[in-house]
């Protein structure tokens, strides 16, 4: 199983090579070798250092030795970011694949972040909590020790099999190691709000999803592309993994924008209810039962799903789900990546083909990253974003709407007078500045797209874009 994940990472890692080598083609053509050279775009394409951590930790009465990764793909921007994940089939391959998508992912968006990735080989279910937290603080320790966790050069985030608990042990332990640093919380982001996390960062990639897809619905020129009517609503989604990505983009769209998940994807099958499931039901019963089973609407079908006739499909589990092998069979004219790498790069010119369109990951799954921005922000000025300004706009909305009802002697109802006086809370700040970065980086891919010669699809434009702002940064730095 290992051995086949580690050559599963070795084809995300081509897939990302690939991609990237036909966005410095079309960058060439556009702007000249002059502006970026073969030599320049070797090296921004390969990892500056991956790191490998061997440590033991004495647990059950013998001793444990751990090994982990922190690669750095690209310092052109400092602190480098990005998540540590926990899963057995944790690789340098992945790992680098990972970080690579990290530094285009944060220039395409305009986060000043390098791109960086870790990982630890280890299956957190085969611990108890104290003896996960004993390991966890070790292996940060081995992390900080070479400066791969500190809040001005390396800022770690969640991944696969890490989440908020985690983050609070690693920012405690780098606390521990340097007391005196007053950034110190800033060293990781994805902590709990208690401990200097930022509300709304949880469900911000879900988020970031859902935000994607109303820029590109928004959009009729790329909307028209794909033979979808305009709007949200009433749009038949599949869904392949109702992880935390997976879970809030299906919860927020199909209660928010009245869309319809049609499908959800799982491990062990499939739910299907051509009316829309209601995904608050199905995601409280997999954590009540461990399983989709039982659901209404089960079925033991599994991937092949991913074929099922719908408008959109939504790969948000794993890489490398849409391969060669069945990009011809899929249905949906559109493909937003909110997993990493879902989609290989043998199954993009099938797919272009065929006229389905995709939002690529490095676009369509960066609201995790963007809020975590915010986070570091809000840590090294130490102040919860809000707390300045929302009495403040509270007391202007209602002198103004005061000032209203005076001159037209009319009373506003007393739950739309409620809604409109609300100032703004961290967490509506983090959405409205979500929503801004998304919708802004769409019209920057979108005029790519539609404006450059010979650009086939979003992921080459969005990759052209990242592209284009890391030589721009290596520029400024005379290199």
């Amino acid at each position: 199983m290992v051995s086949k994940k580690i050559m599963a990472s070795d084809a995300f890692l081509n897939s990302i090579e690939v991609n990237f080598q036909k966005a410095v083609k079309c960058l060439q053509e556009a702007e000249g070798k002059e502006f970026l050279s073969s030599d320049l775009a070797n090296q921004i394409m390969l990892a500056n250092a991956t790191y490998t951590v061997r440590f033991g930790v004495r647990l059950r009465g013998t001793m444990h030795t751990f090994i982990g990764y922190r690669s750095v793909h690209s310092d052109h921007f400092e602190p480098v970011k990005g998540g540590i994940r926990y899963d057995l089939a944790v690789n340098q391959g992945e790992v680098e694949a990972l970080a690579a998508l990290m530094t285009y992912k944060c220039a395409l968006v305009e986060v000043p972040f390098g791109g960086s990735k870790g990982g630890l080989i280890i299956n957190p279910r085969d611990w108890k909590e104290e003896e996960l937290e004993r390991i966890t603080r070790r292996f940060a320790e081995e992390l900080a020790k070479r400066d791969l966790i500190h809040p001005s050069q390396n800022v770690p985030a969640p991944d696969v099999g890490t989440g908020e608990r985690e983050m609070a042990w690693m920012a405690d332990e780098y606390r521990r190691l340097n007391p005196t640093d007053l950034n110190a919380w800033a060293c990781v982001t994805g902590k709990p709000v208690s401990k200097g996390g930022i509300a709304g960062r949880t469900e911000a990639t879900g988020r970031g999803v859902q935000y994607a897809l109303r820029a590109f619905f928004d959009n009729e020129i790329d909307l028209k592309k794909t033979g979808l009517t305009s709007g949200l609503k009433g749009k038949r989604i599949i869904v392949q993994g109702l992880g935390n990505v997976g879970y809030h983009a299906a919860l927020f769209l199909s209660v928010e924008d009245k869309a319809l998940i049609t499908h959800v994807l799982e491990r062990d099958g499939a739910i299907i209810n051509a009316n829309g499931i209601d995904i608050h039901s199905l995601k409280q019963h997999i954590l009540d039962k461990g399983s989709i089973k039982g659901y209404p609407g089960f079925t033991e079908s599994g991937n092949e799903m991913l074929e099922a006739d719908a408008d959109i499909l939504i790969p948000a589990a794993m890489e490398l789900v849409i391969t060669g092998k069945n990009a011809s069979r899929i249905k949906t004219p559109l493909i937003i990546e909110a997993a990493n790498g879902p989609v290989s790069s043998e199954a993009d010119p099938i797919l272009d083909e065929k006229g389905i369109i995709i939002i690529p990951d490095l676009y369509a799954n960066a609201g995790g990253v963007t809020v975590s921005y915010f986070e570091w922000i809000k840590n090294l000025s130490r102040i919860r974003l809000g707390r300045l300004q929302k009495r403040a706009q509270e007391g202007q909305i209602s002198q103004l709407v005061h000032g209203i009802e005076n001159m037209t002697g009319k009373i506003f109802p007393n739950d739309f007078k409620e809604s409109i006086i609300h100032g703004a809370s961290e967490v509506d700040l983090v959405r409205s500045g979500l929503e801004d970065t998304m919708r802004s980086s769409y019209d920057v891919i979108s005029h790519a797209w539609n404006t450059t010669k010979d650009v086939p699809n979003l992921r080459t434009a969005a990759m052209m874009v990242a592209v284009k702002r890391v030589v721009q940064s290596y520029s400024s730095l005379g290199i």
